[in-house]
């Protein structure tokens, strides 16, 4: 017998692909070697939309790019900077 779970109207954030949670882990892990912890939140967006163009760019120039500094995916960075200016919108 099953029982009854009222949760229709709430998110499935188990539909989130574990592997982009743990490219965004991978770089804010990264980022505690150069910054503090949640210092991020002190940033300017528009230094993260610039960050976030150059590693676009990086990224549509050849998929499997790395940055030089981090030995991280360019993508792994863009989805690490989108993450930081939707929470910053907020």
């Amino acid at each position: 017998m099953s029982k009854l779970k009222l949760d229709k109207d709430k998110l499935r954030l188990g539909l989130v692909p574990a592997s982009t949670i743990e490219s965004v882990g991978k770089v804010m892990t990264y980022g505690l070697t150069k910054y503090t912890l949640d210092s991020w939140k002190q940033v300017e967006t528009c230094r993260y939309k610039d960050a976030l163009m150059r590693h676009l760019v990086a990224y549509l120039k050849d998929e499997n790019s790395v940055d030089s500094e981090s030995s991280l995916l360019h993508l792994e960075h863009l989805l690490c900077n989108v993450a930081f200016l939707n929470e910053l919108r907020k």
